[in-house]
């Protein structure tokens, strides 16, 4: 089965690089616009096609699925939600870089918690068990494509656990409209190596 990670595109807060984990924000319209204008000139597609799209219920996610795959349901997942960045929510690196607790995390590898927020380690596992119910799901149903339509951490979080190829979560960062296209097999599953193959960026 062919499985597609998508980031979606930016949001007013992504513009202004602050940090919008549980923040519900719309796409901006420069976004839409620029999507469309790059869908009109596009021959083949931006996207590839699939059968099933799985989105984080966030509004961003959403509009980002129905703007990719017109025409689909869309299914929502809250285990694929962005990380909640507590009392760093809406804020920028310029604003948080003198902050003790700020400085902490970056020294920890971003793995302590945002006050407040959601620390890196739960985040993490949510994100991944999410997208493994839903291929155990999609391989059951006998799905041969689907795509999940998230956020930057999710796509870091699944992809640093489950790529057979393995790198450090930040080695999947991937742009606003980016993404990556993968493979699992029903043998792999079935023999509980629940691995995704052929990693390449969309």
């Amino acid at each position: 089965m062919r499985v597609v990670f998508i980031r979606h595109l930016c949001t007013p807060g992504n513009e202004k690089r602050q940090y919008i984990g549980r923040t519900d924000e719309d796409l901006s319209e420069q976004a839409v616009e620029e999507f469309c204008q790059r869908q009109e000139k596009s021959t083949g597609g931006l996207y590839p096609p699939v059968q099933h799209v799985i989105a984080s219920p966030l509004k961003r996610c959403i509009q980002t699925a129905e703007l990719i795959y017109p025409g689909l349901e869309i299914v929502t997942e809250p285990m694929l939600r962005e990380c909640d960045f507590g009392e760093y929510e809406r804020k920028t690196y310029e604003e948080l870089k003198n902050e003790p607790g700020y400085i902490r995390w970056m020294e920890s590898g971003g793995m302590t918690a945002f006050p407040g927020g959601e620390d890196q380690t739960s985040f993490r596992r949510r994100c991944v068990d999410g997208v493994k119910r839903w291929i155990d799901r999609l391989l059951e149903e006998g799905a041969d494509s689907a795509a999940f339509v998230v956020h930057g951490g999710t796509i870091m979080a699944v992809l640093s656990e489950l790529a057979e190829d393995k790198h450090e979560f930040y080695h999947w960062q991937v742009e606003n409209g980016g993404g990556y296209v993968a493979e699992v097999t029903v043998e792999d599953w079935e023999n509980s190596r629940k691995v995704v193959r052929k990693v390449k960026r969309l």
